[in-house]
Formats: C-alpha cells, structure tokens, sequence
C-alpha cells in the first residue's frame, strides 16, 4: 500500500510497462541490421544476442511500447521509411514477429506505453506530427491518436509514467527544445509540458515513475543528460554527462536504472552506460552491444 501512494503512476494502467531485460533491436553498422541484443539491466556486463528482426532496418523507433511481456517496435528506414512494427517476447529468445502496420510510413520515429497501450510519434520522409496507438497485447494495424503540436522528424525518446506519454526535442524544420504531452488511454493532439536545457534531435531515453530523462543528441552531438518530473509541466534540468558526445542512441528501463546503447560520434558506437534515475550524475559504463550501431531502438520488459 505504501508503495501504491508514494508511487501513485506505477501500475495505474495495465501492467508493467518496463522490466529487467533490456532489448536492442535494429541500426546500422557498416550497413543496415537485423540483430537483436539483451542486457540485465540491474547486472554490468556485454549484450548478448537474441535474435534478428524481421528486416535489417536503421532510425527504428529509438524507444519502444512494453506491456512488460511484449517489446513493439515501429517503422525505421528499411532502404526507405517503413511503416511496419514488429515485436519480442521478451522473456524468451528468438526472432521477431510482424505485429502489423502504423498509420503512416517513417523514420525516427518514437514510442511508449502505459502497459495495455502502445503509442508511437513523429519520425520522417516526410516529417510527420501524427501520433497512433496500438493494443500491445494484441497484433494488428495501428489506430489514429492525434498530432504533435508540430512535425517532428528524429523526435527524442518517448517516456511514460503509466499516465503521459512525453516526447521530447527533434526536427520540424530546426532542431527544437519543445517537450510535449498525451494521455495514454485518451485520444487527441499533444500538449506543451517545457522545454529541454538545449534544442537536439535523435536523443534516447529513459523514466523511473516520477523522472523522465534524456540522453545525448545532436545540435551539435552532446554528451548532456537532463530530467524532468512527468506529473507536472516544466522545464528539463541538467542530470550529468555521458561517457562521450554521441546522438542516434537507445535507451531503456528497469524503473530504477536508466540505459543508453549504441549511437554515433563519428563512428558506430558499442557502449551501453547506465544512470540511477534517482539521483543526478555522470553516467557509467555497462559493457558493449554485440555490434556497435547507430540509429538503434530499445526496450525492455520480463
């Protein structure tokens, strides 16, 4: 019961909607991939491989809709923007399924979940605003939700504290500091919560059920982290530093600790770093991912 009141978002929809094994799907290395890694989250040590995707695929979405059985990721560029979503059991191993199709074709696009929904926002070619959900624990086609306050190409990684999904940063024409809001079992368009310590697009990211935090991104490549509250509406405030400057990374969850893998610093990069959400501080390293990639989308659940 306590747990309940001081934590009142963890299980206010659904289920989990992160867990302890983290999956990293997609990207480009010396060309576009298929693989699939995992990590323990709550351990240190190198990604080991899980499977392949349906596709070799780059710019997938960066984070990705849990139920905390089920990891979905949607669209990518696979020579060119795909509208196709595909999914784990995360608990097992093996080969991803199709899971079926978003309401538009992207890239870059980003999503997240409140356990029972799944949303996915932005992406490009051409810039999108749209916003569509799916039921996670189900397969089939995507549904209209609404629209982003603007276009949003390379929109940063989506965070949830079981009640909002919130989007943050990208490209509608120039890089944008915007931070913007749904709610998960309502439809309709986002709206504004503040705005990020710098503008940057193609950043990862992470929550614990109160914080919301971002990694790294471009406008130039940075190695910043910063953190918001999810229940209320403000500005991000700096949390530390990254191991380097990098954009194009993933990030996932186990409610506790915050992970980035992979990206680009003129190089695909392998690192996996890890924070505690917590607190504030520079991150640490966590090991590596089996190929070093960029354009990579993550996720985690049990």
């Amino acid at each position: 019961m306590s747990q309940f009141l001081i934590n009142p978002y963890r299980f206010a929809v659904g289920d989990k909607w992160y867990g302890e094994r983290g999956v990293f799907g997609g990207g480009i290395a010396v060309s576009r991939e298929d693989t699939i890694d995992y990590i323990t989250i709550d351990t240190t040590g190198n990604a080991t491989d899980f499977g392949d995707l349906t596709q070799d695929v780059e710019w997938i979405s960066n984070t990705c809709p849990s139920n905390n059985t089920r990891v979905v990721w949607g669209g990518g560029n696979a020579p060119t923007a795909t509208d196709v979503m595909e999914y784990v059991t995360v608990g097992s191993t093996g080969n991803a399924s199709d899971f079926g199709d978003l309401t538009v074709a992207v890239y870059a696009c980003s999503g997240t979940s409140n356990g029972t929904r799944g949303v996915f926002a932005g992406g490009g070619d051409p810039i999108s605003n749209v916003i569509s959900y799916i039921t996670i624990d189900t397969t089939g086609n995507a549904t209209d939700f609404g629209d982003l306050t603007s276009g949003n190409g390379q929109i940063g990684g989506s965070v949830s504290n079981g009640t909002r999904g919130i989007w943050a940063g990208g490209y509608d024409g120039s890089d944008t500091n915007v931070i913007q809001y749904i709610t998960i079992d309502t439809t309709g368009n986002a709206s504004d919560f503040g705005d990020l310590t710098q503008s940057k697009r193609a950043c990862s990211a992470a929550f614990n059920d109160t914080r919301g935090v971002r990694f790294a991104g471009q406008s130039p490549r940075t190695d910043v982290i910063d953190y918001y509250t999810m229940g209320t509406t403000g500005n991000a405030t700096d949390f530390g530093d990254l191991s380097n400057d990098f954009a194009s990374g993933a990030g996932c969850t186990n409610n506790s600790r915050g992970i980035s893998a992979g990206g680009y610093d003129g190089t695909r990069l392998n690192e996996i770093d890890y924070i505690t959400i917590d607190t504030t501080g520079n991150a640490t390293d966590f090991g590596d991912l089996t190929v070093g990639r960029s354009g990579v989308g993550g996720g985690s659940g049990d």
